[in-house]
Formats: C-alpha cells, structure tokens, sequence
C-alpha cells in the first residue's frame, strides 16, 4: 500500500541527519541524535511501534531537548522536530506531535525546522480533514457522486451507472501493489461485467499520457478519471484518500456495500451483491 504518510521518522531522519553524518565536523549534538534515531530505527525494524516500546527512546529524546535547550540551533531543532515525526508518523498521536512542531516554530523560528514548522502543520491539518471525511464513508452510507469527465472527455460518475454494482478503484500506475492487484480485477471484469459489473478507476498519476500509454498497454477497458495533481487529485481529496490501493463497492443505488477488499474476498463480495434482485 503507497501511504502519503510514508515520511516516518527513518526517512525523516535520513533526509535531515545524512548530509550531516557526512560531514567530518558532524557536530555532537547532531551525534546524539543520529544515536538516537539508529536506536529508534532498530526497535521499529523489530516490531516494537507503541509509546510503551519507544519509553526509553523517549526519556532520551526529553533529556536531549533538556540538554541543549538553551540553544537556538538547527541542530537543538531538529531534536525536537524529530520527536514530533516520531509521535506524529510512528505513534499516531497527532495532538502530542503538533504540539511539539508548534514548539519548534515558537522556540526555534530561524532555523530549518522553525521554517518548515507552518508546512507540517498544514498537512496535519489536511490529514485530518481526511479522517474526518473517511469516517462518513462507511458500509450502508451514500457514497457522494462526482462529475467528471474520463481521459477520453465523456461525462464520468456513479449516477451514469444507476443499477449497476459499481468498484470505484483509487490507484495510479506508480504505486506497485495497485499494479500487482490488476490482473485480478481485470479476471473480476471479464468474469462479471456482462452480469452487471461496471469499475471507475481513479488515478493519481502525475501524467496523463503516462497513464493513457499503461491503460492501452494493459488492456484496461474501464473508465479512468485522472487531473495529473498526483496526490492532490480533486477525487481523492474529495474522499480522503491518504493511502492506495483504496475502493469502494457500491451497490445499485451508490451505497456502499465493502470497502478496500482484495482478492477472493473483493470476487466474493460482487458475486453476492449481483446476486441480489
């Protein structure tokens, strides 16, 4: 599954500690925390993700910020912004992470992560909009149309399908486990399209004639929606898709019917609900 969230704090910590790991004057502070984050990284890569495995790792990251709290450094920053990945990308705890990303735009405003700080927030923020749309978006709910028009400019939405069961697919041919679940939904389409079967991809692709060339290289002979704005697709803002693949079965009347099933279970679903009067 591609997520948008992806930035955890290993590549966090890679991005902002590498070009300094390189430098022969890599500064002491900068060496804590790279330390830190190589402690962080080998608890992660053994499954330990919760506040309760990361405590030590934690009073570390306090004392550090104790340490050089008098300092107004990119280095004494980054600190404190990489507790707020830590709490916001690893430990899903938005409110204790902004609050630590607040701390370093107030107490830090001139350096990187100061400057950088209004940019996170932002996307928090668009995070949880997200949440909050994807929380309406249940089983037995409306599923809210759209009008759009398709690569090929016809009129595109649910409405167009009234009747039909209808899989509304969020994908994009750089995501690798969207194009590896292909195959078997284009299986699920020959199997169930002359039954009742009608599928709208949405893709988040960043070219338009990247994504025409893949359609017609692959045989893919459903409609696709697609604004070249990658992850700032109108339809996945829409819908708050933060993650892909992501889909929504839809039964006659655009209700949903299941949502984000792969394989025999995503086969079994469409067999159930065509098979009902």
């Amino acid at each position: 599954m591609k997520n948008r969230s992806l930035a955890i704090i290993i590549a966090v910590a890679m991005a902002w500690c590498a070009p300094l790991a390189r430098s022969a004057d890599l500064s002491s502070t900068s060496s804590e925390l790279s330390a830190l984050v190589a402690k962080i990284k080998d608890q992660l890569q053994h499954g330990k993700k919760t506040e309760a495995d990361l405590a030590p790792e934690l009073k570390e990251f306090d004392a550090l910020i104790d340490k050089h709290k008098g300092e107004k450094t990119d280095d004494a920053a980054e600190i404190v912004f990489m507790k707020a990945m830590l709490y916001l990308q690893v430990l899903d705890k938005n409110d204790e992470g902004i609050k630590l990303v607040q701390q370093v735009k107030q107490d830090y405003p001139d350096t990187k992560a100061g400057k950088s700080a209004d940019s996170v927030l932002a996307h928090m923020k668009q995070q949880q909009q997200a949440k909050e749309i994807q929380s309406t978006l249940v089983e037995g709910s409306q599923f809210p149309d759209f009008a759009e028009k398709d690569l090929a400019g016809n009129s595109l939405s649910v409405a167009n399908y009234k009747g039909k069961v209808v899989l509304v697919d969020f994908w994009a041919t750089w995501c690798a486990p969207c194009v590896y679940e292909l195959p078997k939904v284009q299986k699920m389409y020959e199997k169930y399209h002359d039954k009742g079967l009608e599928i709208i991809g949405i893709s988040l692709d960043k070219s338009q004639d990247t994504l025409k060339t893949f359609v017609k290289d692959r045989n893919i002979p459903w409609p696709q929606f697609c604004d070249g704005k990658f992850w700032d697709n109108k339809l996945s803002q829409k819908y708050g898709i933060q993650s892909i693949p992501a889909t929504f079965l839809l039964d006659g009347q655009g209700k949903i019917l299941a949502r984000d099933l792969r394989g025999d279970e995503l086969d079994a679903a469409i067999a159930k609900a065509l098979a009902k009067p």
